[in-house]
């Protein structure tokens, strides 16, 4: 199984660098897009809604610390089809590694499949508003990690734009687990900068509220570079506020994207 998930992530990974280069060199003879807006590298999901006909990846490379344990995430990928300017399509994959003491478990947790819904724009008090829903598939996942049932999740996604530079997004919304329990209920919430054309930052606290266990809290924050409007990559970390949260985690990642079709 190790043999197969190695040859599978070494595949992906040579899939993904060949997109990024692609996004890199298309941005020399294309026309001003405006800067891509992405999902990571915070927890709090973006309203934006990915431009109409480009395919936009957003790579992720985790190590958490939990107890004793370690998970490895490598990687996390979330894949974009703009459809128009309303809606976009959304693809989820994550391979993982558990580690603990002299244990090692890998494997590919069920793949989600959904797609983000705009609702509304900004006006006065009232945030930009879009919903995000997937469900996780049992069947598109490693027998480590399949669950009996699926594992549906939603959230609405809201920002406030103070200035050009300033913005807050926070999120609200629940996820099953796949396995026939209660679920979770999610919130975010995180200021974010411009700093300047290339750089962008964060911070943030996010958190679950569980029904039949206690609640996780935690804070992270981090920083991203833009390469050009389709390429940039970020940097981040956190930890948990409490016993029953993360003890720690960090991330680095990057993001592009192409246009694949021409309507």
């Amino acid at each position: 199984m190790h043999m197969t998930l190695y040859r599978e992530a070494t595949a992906t990974i040579k899939l993904i660098v060949f997109f990024f280069l692609t996004a890199f060199l298309q941005q020399v003879n294309a026309q001003q897009t405006g800067r891509m807006d992405t999902d990571r590298p915070d927890q709090t999901e973006s309203v934006s809604i990915t431009k109409k006909d480009y395919l936009q990846a957003e790579i992720g490379f985790n190590k958490e610390k939990y107890g004793t344990g370690f998970t490895w995430v490598h990687p996390t990928a979330l894949w974009k089809l703009g459809l128009n300017s309303r809606f976009e399509l959304r693809l989820i994959t994550e391979a993982n590694t558990l580690m603990s003491g002299p244990t090692k478990i890998s494997g590919l947790v069920p793949t989600q499949i959904g797609g983000k819904i705009a609702l509304w724009k900004e006006k006065g008090i009232i945030p930009q508003t879009s919903l995000i829903f997937h469900t996780g598939i049992p069947a598109l996942g490693s027998t480590t990690f399949k669950t009996p049932f699926l594992s549906p999740n939603f959230r609405f996604t809201l920002q406030h734009t103070f200035t050009d530079r300033i913005a807050l997004g926070y999120n609200l919304g629940a996820e099953w687990d796949g396995n026939g329990g209660s679920p979770d209920w999610i919130y975010t919430l995180a200021p974010g900068i411009n700093l300047g054309e290339r750089w962008y930052a964060y911070a943030e606290i996010f958190g679950s509220i569980r029904s039949l266990e206690k609640p996780l809290h935690g804070i992270d924050g981090g920083i991203a570079y833009y390469f050009n409007e389709n390429c940039k990559i970020d940097f981040s970390g956190g930890k948990g506020l409490n016993e029953e949260s993360v003890v720690y985690y960090v991330a680095v990642g990057f993001s592009f994207r192409i246009k694949v079709l021409n309507r």
